[in-house]
């Protein structure tokens, strides 16, 4: 009994090591006026006033980038300030941006910590966990990344109530919900990001956590 009990014991730490994703810190700037900005956005978006540009996660939102290179999306979500992409600057001059990036070889980077605002979904910025895919339409998203994913959201959900996770495209299905949290009815955008076959197999894989669908 001794050595059974003892032998668990060993074993627990490497089970937990085993489930628990490697990540690599890739900060993006987190300044006086990217918080300021953010609160603005909580504020003037989102409806909601805080004194922190903070989130109490409850979604994850897994998107892709359009584009092949880690760097070239830290290059995009770095700046405080939004460059072009005036449907989106009318809204707000703070930049978009995503707590995680994942890429095609499957090596996950954070740039955000998770419960840090991001503005990475028009109506649901205060509550999602934002996790960019390197790849596009160009560049179909791969295996490694689909495991991946699987493995930094059971993270999140060991760590967080996490209720939902959905692709960027099936996010304005929320529109009608309470968890819709947007001052202006008509600010909307179409997406077609990670696309539905993704979606489909990550979900499938994610069947145990018996998360909430609309």
């Amino acid at each position: 009994m001794r050595f059974y009990l003892k032998f668990i014991f060993i074993l627990f730490p490497v089970f937990l090591w085993a489930q628990t994703p490697i990540v690599i810190q890739k900060p993006i700037i987190w300044n006086a006026e990217r918080e300021q900005l953010s609160l603005d956005y909580l504020k003037n978006r989102h409806g909601i006033v805080q004194q922190k540009a903070i989130i109490k996660p409850t979604m994850v939102v897994v998107h892709w980038t359009a584009n092949n290179s880690v760097q070239a999306t830290f290059n995009t979500f770095n700046p405080v300030l939004l460059p072009g992409r005036p449907e989106l600057r009318k809204a707000s001059a703070l930049n978009v941006s995503s707590q995680y990036v994942i890429d095609r070889d499957g090596t996950i980077y954070q740039f955000l910590p998770d419960t840090v605002f991001a503005r990475h979904t028009i109506g649901l910025n205060y509550c999602a966990i934002g996790i960019e895919n390197i790849g596009g339409d160009k560049y179909p998203l791969t295996e490694k990344q689909l495991k991946a994913n699987e493995k930094l959201i059971r993270h999140l959900k060991s760590k967080y109530p996490i209720d939902f996770v959905i692709g960027h495209h099936e996010y304005r299905a929320f529109r009608k919900t309470k968890y819709w949290k947007e001052t202006d009815p008509d600010y909307f955008t179409s997406k077609s990001d990670p696309g539905d076959a993704f979606m489909l197999q990550l979900r499938e894989n994610l069947a145990d956590l018996k998360l909430l669908s609309l």
